[in-house]
């Protein structure tokens, strides 16, 4: 894995962590791409660089349209749609974890190959952590890589497999991929869908009409007016063609070790996860945080927009106010304003303004989903203290992120992680708040739905950002000269 440079992306959106992608796919229905785009539209928090459509008709056969920025300012042209013809269709959209830290059209996903028995193409959320050890060994057994990106090594192991259909040539391929994927691919006559073994990353199946569907998440589907049936296991490949669905499992059997942080943050929180409401995890997270950090205070305010469910539940448990003290401003986009050192030095007014009327001679518990490089959490307390605020207490809806994560999320080199270098107390100094407390991993994980807390033994998700216990050993990085945690 590659670690993003993020000069591309917005000055004031750079102390989040982000996922890279999202993937829908829709089987049986006229006019296929058009829902695909709407799909991604609704998948659009999972990545903002880039979005890609394939599509499949009879006469015109595969048809491909990739381009930069949003959905809504590329997918909706009627002109763009005529060209993506078909009852099948996938999609993708971006923000890259691996590859070039400089965008390139070559990037963008879905990547399509001709194969003898036919076209395939194929998008892929997460990452293979073995990706530049295979790209070397394929390159010298004379691949000719079009991409930077770590998919393009599923389409090049399918080329030199010798199965017989595309389904088992990706299985094949599959085999041979270390990391975390959720995958849709198509070819001319089917929809596939692939969860890796330990279904690191989401992947669910609904139904419209007699057609069926694909995508990352369960808030895609609404959009569409799908029907959710199910999440796609762990380990399992689904195909679905005109017979109808198949279900086959072609890995090995691991323990499954789902994201924790697609609870806390990058799952939108109108998604259903693991049969759990994304908003209600979320609300409950805030209660537990209360729970274990209670305050003194007048007002719990959270910080737009993923700190609010958990606001909701820290103040509902504390009976304290819950209250808009920040305002977040809906209509700034990422390309508002050039990110000259004037401008970048307001740091998050252009995006947050303190509610003043609301502020002034309060204490203020301000909640958050994360704290990573630390720098927006110092620029959003000294904006509540200008509004008058007589003291800020933050409450922190996920445990210090202090390990960078190799699965599929962008993540800052370890040394940059305030919690990889700081303690609790040396990180409240830091900021310079009144009280600075993150929810502990048994919280979070009693949130989630584990009465127990987490099993540290095995623990039930994957929560190697927070523990520096990585399920699938990071193997690029770990010749690169990455240390894993002591203990492991």
């Amino acid at each position: 894995m590659t670690v993003t440079d993020t000069s591309h992306s917005h000055p004031f959106d750079d102390d989040k962590l982000r996922e890279e992608c999202g993937v829908f796919g829709v089987f049986g229905m006229g006019d296929a791409a058009s829902f695909v785009a709407l799909g991604l539209h609704a998948l659009q928090h999972r990545g903002q660089e880039a979005g890609g459509i394939v599509s499949y008709d009879l006469l015109d056969g595969f048809n491909s349209a990739r381009r930069f920025g949003y959905v809504r300012d590329n997918f909706t042209s009627k002109t763009l749609m005529d060209t993506l013809p078909g009852s099948l269709s996938i999609g993708h959209v971006r923000y890259s974890t691996a590859g070039s830290k400089h965008a390139a059209i070559r990037d963008v996903q879905p990547f399509f190959g001709e194969f003898s028995m036919g076209g395939a193409a194929i998008a892929h959320n997460g990452n293979i952590t073995n990706a530049e050890a295979l790209r070397r060994e394929l390159i010298e057994r004379g691949s000719i890589f079009q991409s930077s990106t770590d998919t393009e090594c599923i389409i090049h192991l399918m080329a030199r497999s010798l199965q017989q259909n595309i389904p088992e040539r990706m299985e094949e391929a599959l085999r041979r991929v270390e990391g975390a994927f959720s995958i849709v691919a198509m070819t001319d006559q089917k929809l596939i869908g692939v969860r890796d073994p330990m279904g690191m990353r989401p992947l669910v199946l609904g139904r419209l009409g007699d057609g069926w569907v694909l995508s990352s998440e369960t808030c895609a589907f609404d959009i569409i007016g799908a029907d959710f049936i199910r999440e796609v296991s762990p380990g399992e490949m689904v195909v679905m063609g005109d017979k109808g669905l198949e279900s086959h499992f072609p890995f090995r059997k691991r323990a499954s070790k789902f994201c924790i942080f697609e609870h806390v943050y990058f799952s939108r929180p109108d998604s259903i996860l693991n049969g759990r409401s994304v908003y209600e995890t979320r609300r409950q997270i805030g209660v537990e945080l209360a729970k274990e950090s209670p305050v003194e205070a007048d007002l719990v305010c959270p910080v737009p927009d993923s700190g609010t469910p958990a606001a909701i539940g820290f103040s509902q448990h504390s009976d304290i106010r819950y209250a808009l003290g920040i305002i977040r401003n809906q209509y700034m986009g990422r390309t508002f304003i050039e990110p000259t050192d004037q401008i970048r030095n307001m740091g998050v007014r252009l995006k947050l303004n303190v509610n003043r009327s609301l502020i002034e001679g309060k204490r203020v518990i301000l909640v958050d989903d994360s704290v990573v490089r630390g720098t927006t959490s110092r620029k959003i307390k000294d904006m509540v203290l200008d509004a008058g605020a007589k003291e800020v207490h933050f409450r922190i809806a996920s445990p210090p992120t202090a390990w960078p994560c190799f699965y599929g999320v962008d993540t800052p080199e370890r040394e940059k992680l305030l919690a990889a270098t700081m303690s609790e107390n040396e990180m409240r100094q830091h900021l310079s708040v009144d009280s600075l407390k993150f929810i502990s991993l048994d919280g979070l994980y009693r949130a989630v739905g584990e009465a127990d807390g987490r099993n540290k033994e095995c623990p039930q998700y994957c929560d190697a950002c927070f523990s520096g216990q990585y399920p699938i050993a990071p193997s690029d990085m770990l010749n690169k000269g990455f240390e894993l945690e002591a203990a492991q």
